[in-house]
Formats: structure tokens, C-alpha cells, sequence
């Protein structure tokens, strides 16, 4: 069930059986020679809507921008301020809890929004301890990265050896393959594996470090068919946890 396509009477009625809902968090960035710019938002959407389908869950509209400033010096990035984005993440959940949701899964797709989006769950609960009887209080919040699931790690693995990467991975890229078969490009790219490591700062460093964008990746690997299997893993980890999640007292 989209929100989005929902009517208020429709919402309202889910809440009386549920109070549960989705909400996918991507980034607008470069993925490499081969990678689409909206690749964190795609997997990101697609694992939350099969997981909406899965569970019966209500899915929040994508956020499609994240924190991707060290994206900057690759045309098409567009990025908010880690503080913009958790003023964002903020408002969006004290709205859901305002209408009655008291669980909300994050389905996130880019890992620079780690660290935000577990800010903007402190701060919603440091006001919920400061001020209990304001919107907000009733809400509970959980991280899940797409690829969280065991089972995923596990087929990464198994498909992609130690090529998988850190950014523009194998993995991602084979998930929007099997979502946007036309979208496919073929990119011989030097090196085949890009060069692996975390240490970056700024846009102008990360290029200066990765010039291609591709951190220790070889996205050569990606095909729709891993595609297709990464997914199955996912919504089937992701659709037990929102099940435990929503079991918990």
C-alpha cells in the first residue's frame, strides 16, 4: 500500500488494523561509469515496496536526496547538509507520528546516511523525553540498510568474491539492472576493480582518490539475474524484521 496513492479515509482506516509504516531513504549521486545517479533511491524504493507487498505494510514516499557531499565533483550529485537532511528525516517522522504511526522502518540505500538518520531518531526522542505530550512521543524508529540481511551478505559473497565494493557495487548496480533492464550501459572501465579504502573528506579528495567514483568495486559482475536473487533476500531478511519490529512491546 503507497501512501501516495492513498486517499486520508484510506490511511485513516490503515491505522485502525495497522500502525506500521516504510519509509525508503536514498541519495542523488554517481555510481561510477556504469552506475545509475539514482541508484540509492531505486533499491532503496524497490526493497521497500516488495516489502510493503510482503508484509502488508504502508510505504512512505522516497526521499530521494541524502547526504552525498564528497559526491560533489561528479556531475548530477545533488546533496543536502547532513543537518538539512536531519532537520528533513525530523519533520517527516513527527508528521507520521502526529497521524497515529508508532512504527516506522527506515529502508535506507546509501550508507553516508547512516550516521544522520540515527541523529534524527535521537532527536526525535530526545523531544519525546523533554516534551512527552507533544507528536512524536508514541513513535519508535529502526535502521535497515538494504543489504542488511545476512542472507544478502552471504549472496554477495557468493557472486561477487571480494569485488563487491564499497560504492558503485556490484551489488546495487545488479539490483537496478533487474528493476530498469533498459538502463543497462556497457562500460569497460580501467581499472577493472576499482581501488578499495575509506579515507576520504571532501568531493575534491574523493575524486583525487577515486577518480571513476568506484570504491574497490567491479561492477562488471552486476547482472539482472543477481539482481533478482539479491532482492528475493532482502524483502524476505527485511519482511521478518518489520514482522519482529512490529511484535515488540
Amino acid at each position: 500500500m503507497l501512501l501516495e496513492r492513498c486517499t486520508w479515509p484510506e490511511v485513516e482506516a490503515y491505522l485502525r488494523g495497522s500502525t506500521g509504516i516504510l519509509l525508503p531513504v536514498g541519495s542523488t549521486e554517481q555510481h561510477g561509469p556504469s552506475g545509475l545517479i539514482g541508484t540509492d533511491a531505486l533499491c532503496a524504493e524497490l526493497v521497500a515496496r516488495r516489502v510493503g507487498e510482503a508484509t502488508g505494510a504502508m510505504v512512505a514516499p522516497t526521499l530521494c536526496f541524502g547526504m552525498a557531499q564528497h559526491h560533489m565533483a561528479f556531475p548530477g550529485t545533488m546533496t543536502l547538509r547532513p543537518k538539512t537532511l536531519l532537520a528533513v528525516l525530523v519533520d517527516l517522522l513527527r508528521s507520521l507520528a502526529q497521524h497515529g504511526f508508532e512504527r516506522c522502518l527506515v529502508i535506507n540505500g546509501h550508507g553516508g546516511n547512516m550516521a544522520t538518520i540515527m541523529a534524527a531518531f535521537s532527536e526525535l526522542h530526545a523531544q519525546a523525553s523533554l516534551a512527552p505530550q507533544e507528536a512524536g512521543s508514541s513513535l519508535r524508529c529502526r535502521l535497515r540498510n538494504w543489504w542488511s540481511p545476512p542472507a544478502v551478505a552471504e549472496l554477495q559473497k557468493q557472486l561477487f568474491g571480494g569485488h563487491d565494493g564499497s560504492h558503485a557495487t556490484a551489488s546495487e548496480i545488479a539490483l537496478t539492472q533487474h528493476a530498469l533492464p533498459d538502463s543497462i550501459r556497457e562500460v569497460t572501465m580501467t581499472p577493472r576493480v576499482a581501488p578499495a579504502g575509506q579515507g576520504f573528506t571532501d568531493a575534491a579528495d574523493f575524486r583525487r582518490r577515486y577518480p571513476d567514483g568506484r570504491i574497490g568495486s567491479d561492477p562488471s559482475l552486476a547482472a539482472p539475474a543477481h539482481g533478482e536473487r539479491l532482492l528475493q533476500a532482502a524483502v524476505e531478511g527485511l519482511s521478518e524484521d518489520y514482522g519482529r519490529f512490529l511484535s515488540e512491546p
